[in-house]
């Protein structure tokens, strides 16, 4: 008599295991992902810190070619747009194009300025769109 020895093994993993598994990478994202949070925030600050060194920086470009810097009425649309009838002495675009900061805000610009009183503040008012603030929300400015 021959006994049949070709029983088909199959491999699958149970319920237990699969649990297991499931409840290790929790633990793992619960620990990690944290510290990730803070990344965005600390990013948009960083862009923001960088626009308004760039619009400084533009502004001050601005006033070498027309000796005088923005008006609050012209704001900093002058750095793309010619101001109105003073064509022939302004050179620019003196950026490509006047972006929001980086939580969708226009950035802010006064002349004579609050931090600057002999020339201009440029600022970002941070992600409460609001003045002052701390932390997040705390106004990011060329002072």
């Amino acid at each position: 008599m021959k006994i049949n020895t070709n029983f088909r093994q199959t491999s699958a993993f149970t319920l237990v295991e699969i649990m297991v598994v499931v409840v290790i990478l929790g633990i793992l994202a619960a620990t990690i992902i944290p510290q990730f949070m803070g990344t965005t925030q600390d990013a948009k600050i960083s862009a923001a810190k960088s626009q308004v060194a760039e619009l400084e920086s533009a502004v001050e470009r601005y006033y070498v070619h027309m000796d005088r810097y923005p008006s609050v009425e012209e704001g900093l649309k002058v750095l793309v747009d010619a101001p109105a009838g003073e064509e022939q002495k302004w050179r620019g675009p003196y950026i490509k194009t006047l972006r929001n900061d980086p939580w969708g805000n226009p950035y802010q610009y006064a002349f004579p300025g609050t931090h600057h009183p002999t020339s201009f503040d440029i600022w970002s008012r941070g992600a409460d769109g609001q003045d002052g603030g701390e932390g997040a929300n705390a106004d990011l400015g060329n002072w």
